[in-house]
């Protein structure tokens, strides 16, 4: 009876942690956590997560073959091995955050068998270089926070998947953010490129590209034409550069495309031309004297004819604080852009 009691916990037991698990059978489920590694945590209830985080491990366990998140965040791993992973072919996510890894210890091939692996994160880490030979399931890939320099031509080959690559607090120059070094990211959509050491908008992005974030750079111009390469931007941040007014042609934002632009923190004496769609524009930090509505007005007055129109600026939210202009408002930014429902000066 005892016994009989024992296997009906079991059971009760097992039985959930299945029903959250429908692609394993019961053998490969027992198997699963018989395999967990002893440094690690594999929970009964969520059997294809390995919690291997917070352990200062000095190298990777061997990993069980139906893992498909594993936690290996804030360790002292310098070395992302091949035998370590050999079996785990099913991983979809690794988390490999605040570790010791060097482009000398990402072992060749180390990823290559981890045909459904989507999310790659290696943020604070030591690699001087981005990766080589990562899979081509790949849809985010996480790098911010090395020592990265250099961008080898050919690396993002075959990532057509990737849809996000986070870059930021690298050492990365004009030279090494080129068409060629870009070249496979054919669907890319995110790239955060801020606090690295560019002095020129970055050449060859993909035309997939709606977000695009360089803060915290020394960008001093951009180019005219620039964003005719880049029809599909939404999202721009150049908070924290050394743009001036000269550094921005007259209708370098005139796309349709934008509906957020960032440019506190620089060194503007005027608000710049802005496409009508714009909805949220950050200038603060500059040293912007006054505003014109008159001037900065991107529709004419025949446009604004009446009350709010289609064709009427989609201004939401202005921020001007940390610049010279002192209220009230002027009432012909306010004729200008009648949606707008908060004004930080």
């Amino acid at each position: 009876m005892a016994l009989l009691l024992a296997f009906s916990s079991v059971l009760l037991l097992v039985g959930p942690a299945l029903a959250q698990s429908p692609d394993m059978s019961y053998g490969d489920y027992m198997a699963q956590l018989q395999a967990c590694p002893k440094e690690c945590r594999c929970p009964p209830s969520f059997p294809n997560a390995v919690y291997c985080d917070n352990k200062a491990l000095k190298r990777i366990p061997t990993i069980p073959p139906h893992t498909w998140y594993l936690y290996l965040q804030n360790n002292l791993i310098d070395v992302l091995s091949t035998d370590a992973l050999r079996n785990a072919t099913q991983l979809r996510w690794i988390n490999l955050n605040r570790n010791r890894i060097t482009s000398e210890g990402m072992e060749e091939g180390a990823l290559a068998a981890m045909l459904r692996l989507v999310h790659l994160f290696m943020d604070d880490n030591l690699l001087s270089s981005v990766p080589a030979n990562l899979p081509s399931s790949l849809e985010q890939l996480r790098l911010s926070r090395n020592r990265i320099s250099k961008i080898p031509a050919g690396v993002f080959s075959g990532l057509d998947r990737l849809t996000l690559l986070e870059l930021q607090g690298n050492k990365l120059q004009d030279d090494a953010v080129t068409e060629v070094s870009l070249k496979g990211l054919s669907n890319l959509v995110q790239i955060n490129l801020a606090k690295n050491q560019l002095t020129t908008m970055p050449l060859g992005l993909p035309i997939t590209i709606t977000q695009l974030f360089l803060d915290n750079n020394a960008i001093e111009k951009i180019p005219a034409d620039y964003f005719k390469g880049l029809p599909k931007v939404a999202f721009l941040r150049l908070n924290r550069n050394k743009l001036g007014n000269g550094g921005l042609p007259k209708n370098v934002f005139n796309m349709s495309s934008i509906l957020d632009l960032q440019l506190s923190h620089n060194q503007l004496t005027q608000v710049p031309m802005i496409p009508s769609g714009l909805e949220h524009l950050h200038l603060d930090h500059n040293q912007i004297k006054s505003v014109n509505g008159s001037d900065i007005c991107p529709v004419s007055a025949d446009a604004l004819e009446g009350y709010v129109t289609e064709t009427a600026p989609k201004l939401r939210y202005l921020r001007l604080d940390g610049n010279e202009v002192k209220p009230p408002i002027p009432r012909d930014l306010m004729m200008c852009f009648r949606l707008l429902r908060s004004i930080v000066i």
